[in-house]
């Protein structure tokens, strides 16, 4: 009965319905099949969403979509300026730095892809870089989005596998540093062999600009990390303050929303904030149905009887989730199969919060590579380039961010170090 559940399931999902039906139409038919009561459908997916922690999702969606629409964007580009556009390959660099501020920010893989693209890939080619890697490191970078905190990838996993909200966006402090480093570090490469340009060192007259003019926007992720690191906060509070501090800055110091436009934030807010929690609606009820036919216990198992070492389990993780991620969605891999395989590796002493972190590291690379890639496409339509010419300019890309999947994978100090300092 479960077998025929999870396989109308995959079919349905790579027939590209929404992962929400998928999961709600597969989970109905095992029910149906093993003659339990439908209204516990409607209990689990109630139950699903009763969460106060929940409210962090829409708050985070909306400070990033403040931010976003507030002219960060551009001070942001200046602070990487004045910080790293003396390095060879000057905007390229920018352009990654650049990411990992503004993920401090929105949280967002997507939204930096967008809001970073559609400013540095043109400048890019101006300057002289090959479009095709303007738009290639673009997508690399934005994978940094989901991983530093704020994160709703992170509170996604948190949600679903019932772990502490506030450790899980702390721990992915450096591996996303780590990532930004390591795609840094090939691109200088790639500059030098290339003999793309650079910037000269930002004078102390430039950079005191540069960093007066984006101070605020600055404030967003300290302000985050500060308060739920301290314990001020609740993760979720932490959100609705950043919102309004948000809303402060973008209306009356930047002056760059209105209440028109933010009507408009507020609606697409809205869609996205449902989506989400639809789809967490129903990954509760199918969470039901693995928890009844054992499906955790039997994958556990036949792997568990294969090695019961806690290296071997990681490394085979990375490799599932790397293929998951081809072809589905970060936020849909957490739904569909944190909770199958979290319990997994805590057998054989994985802590949650570090595999937490791996799980969206890896999936999220995946939001960078075909067939779904969606990063792809959007930098594709952004650089107006073939997917297929894209791609060719990605797969190099692809050996830094996997290596640093395995060594955050392999090295749990990088993802709990700060945890423990602050936490435990």
């Amino acid at each position: 009965m479960i077998f025929i559940g999870v396989l109308i399931m995959i079919v349905l999902i790579i027939s590209g319905l929404p992962v929400a039906f998928a999961l709600g139409i597969a989970s109905v038919v095992y029910l149906l099949l093993a003659g339990v009561d439908l209204s516990m459908v409607a209990q689990s997916m109630v139950r699903g969403v009763d969460s106060f922690t929940l409210l962090a999702v829409p708050f985070f969606l909306l400070l990033g979509e403040l931010m976003n629409s507030g002219g960060i964007t551009h001070k942001i580009i200046n602070i990487a300026r004045v910080v790293v556009g003396h390095l060879k390959g000057g905007l390229a660099q920018v352009n990654i730095f650049a990411s990992i501020l503004f993920s401090g920010i929105s949280g967002s893989a997507t939204a930096d892809t967008v809001a970073l693209g559609s400013v540095l890939i043109p400048s890019m080619e101006r300057e002289g870089y090959d479009k095709r890697f303007a738009a290639a490191i673009t997508a690399a970078s934005s994978i940094v989005g989901p991983i530093v905190p704020p994160s709703i990838t992170l509170i996604i996993f948190g949600i679903v596998t019932q772990q502490p909200i506030g450790p899980l966006l702390i721990a992915g402090i450096i591996p996303g540093m780590l990532l930004g480093v390591s795609l840094m570090v090939y691109t200088y490469f790639v500059a030098t062999k290339r003999n793309y340009p650079k910037y000269e060192r930002a004078t102390f007259k430039e950079a005191r600009s540069a960093f007066s003019s984006g101070f605020l926007a600055l404030l967003l992720p300290i302000i985050i990390v500060a308060g739920i690191v301290s314990g001020v906060f609740t993760p979720t509070e932490s959100a609705a303050i950043a919102v309004l501090y948000a809303i402060i800055i973008t209306f009356f110091y930047y002056k760059n929303v209105n209440l028109k436009s933010f009507i408009g934030i507020l609606r697409k807010t809205s869609f996205d904030s449902a989506n989400i929690l639809f789809t967490l609606a129903a990954a509760t009820v199918f969470a039901w149905v693995v928890t009844r036919s054992r499906i955790s216990a039997t994958i556990g198992d036949f792997i568990l009887g294969v090695s019961t070492n806690p290296f071997f389990i990681l490394g085979l993780s990375v490799v599932f989730l790397l293929i998951i991620g081809l072809f589905m969605l970060p936020s849909e891999g957490i739904i569909v199969f944190a909770p199958i395989l979290t319990p997994i590796v805590m057998q054989v002493g994985v802590d949650p919060i570090h595999f937490g972190v791996l799980m969206v590291l890896t999936l999220t690379i995946g939001g960078a590579s075909p067939p779904v890639g969606i990063l792809l496409y959007i930098v594709a339509d952004i650089a107006k380039l073939k997917y297929t010419t894209l791609v060719k300019e990605m797969l190099p890309m692809y050996v830094p961010l996997v290596l640093t999947a395995f060594l955050v994978a392999f090295v749990p100090a990088l993802s709990l170090v700060v945890v423990n300092l602050f936490f435990r």
